[in-house]
């Protein structure tokens, strides 16, 4: 299965419409600039919150709790390095590989890619693609997804 993660060009904060590959709304993401840090919510295209990544405060380097169905999931957390992009990740016992900032990476589970996800180019805002091997992963798929992205984003 597919999803495409679309940003929104003209807009205050951080949202993004995320379409299966048929074109139909699956989720909207919207964030939450607080005093102390920012928090992306998630909604189904019933407008139902189903996740959060929230920023956790007091980290010398960004880190982000994984919240799903109201439970934390697990976190991921930017690690120090000079020329690439290195994470911490606790979430699923899932694994991360590839090129985080030029949107080109996999998810494994033990040995097994999971997860794929690629930049689409040529495109009016960013646009995103996450191939999901099993559907039951879409939601967790995304939700790792997101993080990564508001970890590469942080300062």
């Amino acid at each position: 299965m597919r999803l495409l993660i679309k940003q929104r060009v003209f807009s205050w904060s951080d949202t993004y419409d995320v379409y299966d590959e048929n074109e139909n709304v699956r989720y909207f993401v919207k964030a939450e600039i607080l005093s102390l840090g920012h928090q992306l919510h998630v909604y189904d295209a019933w407008d139902n919150e189903v996740g959060i990544v929230k920023q956790k405060l007091l980290t010398l380097l960004p880190s982000f709790e994984i919240e799903i169905g109201g439970v934390t999931r697990g976190m991921i957390q930017k690690k120090f390095s000079f020329f690439t992009p290195r994470y911490e990740i606790d979430f699923n016992g899932w694994k991360v590989e590839g090129d985080f900032l030029g949107w080109n990476y996999d998810v494994y589970f033990q040995c097994s890619q999971i997860i794929h996800v690629t930049k689409e180019p040529l495109h009016w805002g960013d646009t995103y693609v996450i191939d999901i091997a099993d559907p039951k992963d879409e939601l967790m798929g995304l939700m790792l997804v997101i993080a990564i992205d508001a970890a590469n984003c942080s300062k």
